[in-house]
């Protein structure tokens, strides 16, 4: 066969991860969807064969030093795959956040903008013309030189650094200091300066306080320790560094994550007062166009920044043949972004705060705008995070990329996007080790025989929602003028111990609504902490004293002028999808306790005792059983010099993590490795009688998590993923009091299967007399619930007010509500 001119890409013998020896034929210039409910191995056979194949081949061509790289990372299993094109991937993974990456730069918007201020724009007169970089805030040419171009400033106070001035300097006054030995030098090197460390700290001079925390003098002085019984110690040299300092540069360079944290309890961070958290110099903010700099222009929802650019028509504005050129090809792209359903963002949005879903389908159009044919492109779930009304816009995007001569091959959950594909691929028929198969590749059509599909029940019996009695509310949470981003003035209603749905379209609010407003009242009320970490939670109630006993007046701090209700809440779990880390040091099993269990059943093994081998030995993050090569991550950081890094298997330990010596221990025949290589499901069955595992094991297993295994780098795992395992953790919790628990989009990544799975467990919570309150695009999740608010009528500064609220049949015929026709529909499908 002549496969220059082959319509299909035809993969034989894929073996990667959970595939079994897969055959499939996927034809080019289509669009191909990928189902299978989660784990089955269609990411596997999309990302980690066909599109892994493809960059092999590319890197291959590019320079025996990059092939010798890209060998150590390893090629896919797989027999061989011909008709291949080359491939470019869109996946939801985010780089290390940044908040110097903005929608600007991830699109180039920023580039374009730039140049037309330095080319069009109106200068001051007199004021030479400046060249594009002068426009932006990561170059040395255009940051302001007091914030060095991030727009806010780091200040610290001496309430910030010695919260109880009761105290004197030897009993910890000054908080912001290290603990342990660093913290009794730095008292000291103090007392040797001669300052009085015994004295309350209120009655310390004021000159002298300054001095303590705010100097830049590094003075250096000879130390001469208190001698503690039968300790020797001689007398040295010991420098000084005053509270401020010692903040400031923990906090700029420590490379411990935690410190940095500890750190930034001291600080407060506030608009530059030079560039006014505008970023730039000040003869980049004198420039204009069309009456305004490009600090404001880039502050501005694309649709308003369009509507600037153009005229009435939406065509550009007069201004010049430079400034036509230029505003044209603006428009021609925001247009491109605002078609996704991301009108709403501005360029000046920082990364950090976007969510998987919308950082795809920014990068989705840049593609649009590349020109590329021939290509393939592999996309991990671009509907993720879409209103229903917005996926129809997708659609319209990814047949373009298809007309322009391009394949696209998507993985995909949503139905409506499945039911638009040319060619559909199901795997499973489950997940992991019972998934893996291929169980139809062809026309959508031909699924309805397959009897053993899971993706089949969902894409054809589209029958009526099931009919449940809406609970009764226990209780009312009223929220009264909520003052958040886009939502102005609005009140909103949060019925207790019922399920309830949050819907709009992308940018309507619901986050806010949500995560921020709703989570931080009851954040004030609960004692927990709405800036903290993921999966957190807390325990108050009137006992505890962590606040306000009347809802009257809560939440002020929140973004809302007053909250009622809130004192029949006891604890606040928010349920979000941030990483639950960074490296492949952090995993399932450590994150949710389930690794210490294990440790202790090794431990307590005959061979470890023999050998005196504590629960540290068994452990990838201490020196002595862990591999010393990756420092028991399994991975080494290969560097790619023009490209980003990426991780590779440790040559030594092959990924086990461990050295030989350590893995000569076994529980029930495996050994550490190998039990941390075992699926949730597998380690179900291994470690039945263990109560303590099978109680973490369960929870994972209720949530759908079956099929990842306990070692699972988190750096592996999906937004969706690490908000179930949260959840999964919280589920073994016992729960006291009456909880609210806030989820944004659980469903995100999940096959329908799958989220009839979630929404048990979250029912079961309710039915436990809780409150679930749920941000979510899903339309069944939604047609489930027993209250919906509907935020609207469209994003940004087009949305933030409530729409509709009620039960679900209600808002399905509420007029003025984009979401209405759709819950219409999956509550009456015919």
């Amino acid at each position: 066969m002549d496969t220059a001119h082959d319509p299909y890409v035809r993969v034989r013998g894929a073996d990667e991860h959970n595939l079994r020896h897969v055959d499939v034929d996927i034809p080019r210039d289509a669009l191909v969807v990928f189902t299978g409910v989660s784990g089955s191995g269609k990411s596997s056979l999309a990302f980690g064969t066909v599109y892994a194949e493809a960059q092999r081949r590319y890197f291959e061509s590019v320079a025996p030093y990059a092939r010798r790289l890209i060998h150590q990372v390893g090629a896919p299993k797989v027999g061989e795959i011909t008709g291949l094109p080359p491939a470019v991937s869109l996946e939801q993974r985010r780089s290390a956040p940044s908040s110097r990456s903005s929608v600007g730069t991830v699109t180039t918007l920023s580039n374009s903008l730039r140049m037309l201020f330095s080319r069009a724009g109106t200068y001051p007169p007199g004021a030479p013309r400046l060249d594009s970089d002068a426009f932006s805030p990561n170059t040395a040419a255009g940051a302001c030189p007091e914030c060095h171009g991030l727009g806010r400033v780091h200040r610290t106070s001496e309430e910030l650094l010695v919260p109880d001035p009761s105290r004197s300097v030897r009993e910890g006054a000054i908080e912001a200091w290290p603990g342990a030995w660093q913290g009794k030098n730095l008292r000291d090197v103090l007392d040797a300066l001669g300052y009085d460390v015994d004295r309350p700290w209120r009655e310390v001079e004021r000159r002298d306080r300054d001095w303590i925390l705010f100097t830049d003098e590094q003075p250096v002085v000879t130390v001469h320790p208190v001698r503690d019984a039968g300790r020797i110690q001689r007398p040295y040299q010991g420098t000084y560094m005053s509270a401020r300092r010692y903040v400031m540069h923990t906090f700029a360079d420590s490379k411990s994550q935690t410190l940095r944290a500890r750190a930034e309890r001291f600080l407060t961070a506030e608009p530059c007062p030079v560039c006014h958290g505008h970023r730039l110099r000040p003869e980049a903010l004198a420039v204009t166009f069309r009456g305004r700099t490009i600090a404001e222009l880039a502050g501005l929802p694309l649709s308003a920044l369009a509507r600037v650019l153009g005229d009435g028509d939406g065509g550009p504005a007069g201004g010049g043949e430079t400034a036509r050129v230029l505003t044209g090809d603006l428009l021609a792209r925001i247009a491109v972004v605002t078609e996704l359903g991301l009108g709403y963002l501005s360029l000046d949005r920082t990364t950090p705060t976007l969510s998987s879903g919308e950082l795809q389908r920014l990068r989705l159009a840049t593609q649009l705008r590349s020109g590329l044919f021939g290509v393939v492109y592999v996309l991990d779930e671009p509907s993720a995070g879409l209103h229903p009304a917005d996926t129809e816009a997708l659609l319209v995007v990814l047949g373009r990329l298809r007309a322009a001569g391009n394949s696209v091959f998507v993985v995909e959950h949503q139905m409506d996007v499945v039911r638009s594909a040319d060619w559909l691929v199901d795997v499973g028929p489950r997940a992991g080790e019972h998934g893996g198969r291929v169980l139809h590749s062809g026309p959508p059509a031909g699924l309805a025989g397959v009897a053993d599909s899971a993706t089949r029940r969902f894409l054809f019996d589209r029958a009526p929602a099931a009919s449940r009695e809406v609970r009764v509310p226990s209780g009312l949470l009223r929220l009264n003028g909520v003052e958040r981003h886009n939502v102005r003035g609005v009140d909103a209603e949060f019925p207790l111990g019922v399920f309830t749905a949050v819907t709009g379209v992308s940018g309507s609010g619901k986050s806010t609504l949500v995560g921020q407003v709703l989570a931080g009242v009851l954040a004030e009320r609960t004692g927990a902490d709405p800036a903290g970490g993921a999966g957190r939670e807390s325990d108050g109630g009137p006992a505890s004293g962590a606040g306000p006993e009347s809802g009257a007046g809560a939440g002020a701090g929140s973004g809302c002028a007053s909250a009622e209700g809130t004192e029949a809440v006891d604890r606040l779990v928010q349920v979000d999808q941030r990483p639950i880390g960074r490296t492949p040091r952090s995993n399932l099993a450590t994150y949710t306790g389930l690794f210490d269990v294990v440790r202790k059943l090794f431990t307590g093994t005959d061979e470890a005792r023999a050998r005196g081998y504590k629960a540290g030995r068994f452990s990838f993050n201490v020196a002595g059983g862990r591999c010393e090569t990756c420092q028991g991550e399994g991975f080494v950081s290969v560097e790619l010099l023009f490209l980003p890094s990426t991780y590779a298997p440790c040559p030594d330990c092959r990924g086990a993590r461990y050295n030989p010596r350590t893995l000569e221990v076994t529980f029930r025949g495996l050994n550490i490795a190998e039990v941390l290589d075992l699926t949730v499901e597998a380690a179900a069955a291994f470690f039945a009688g263990t109560p303590a595992a099978e109680r973490s094991l369960r929870a994972l297993l209720d949530v759908g998590l079956g099929y990842l295994r306990l070692g699972q780098p988190a750096t592996e795992l999906s937004g969706g993923e690490a908000q179930r395992i949260k959840l999964a953790s919280e589920l073994q919790r016992t729960r006291r009091g009456h909880t609210v628990y806030l989820l944004d989009e659980p469903t995100t990544g999940l096959h329908p299967a799958d989220v009839e799975v979630l929404m048990r467990q979250l029912h079961g919570l309710v039915d436990q007399g809780h409150t679930v309150v749920v941000v979510e695009h899903d339309m069944a999740v939604a047609a489930g619930a027993d209250w919906v608010i509907d935020l609207g009528p469209g994003g940004g500064d087009e949305g933030g007010t409530v729409v509709a609220a009620g039960p679900p049949a209600e808002v399905a015929g509420a007029p003025g509500s984009r979401t209405a026709p759709y819950l219409a529909r999956e509550l009456r499908p015919s």
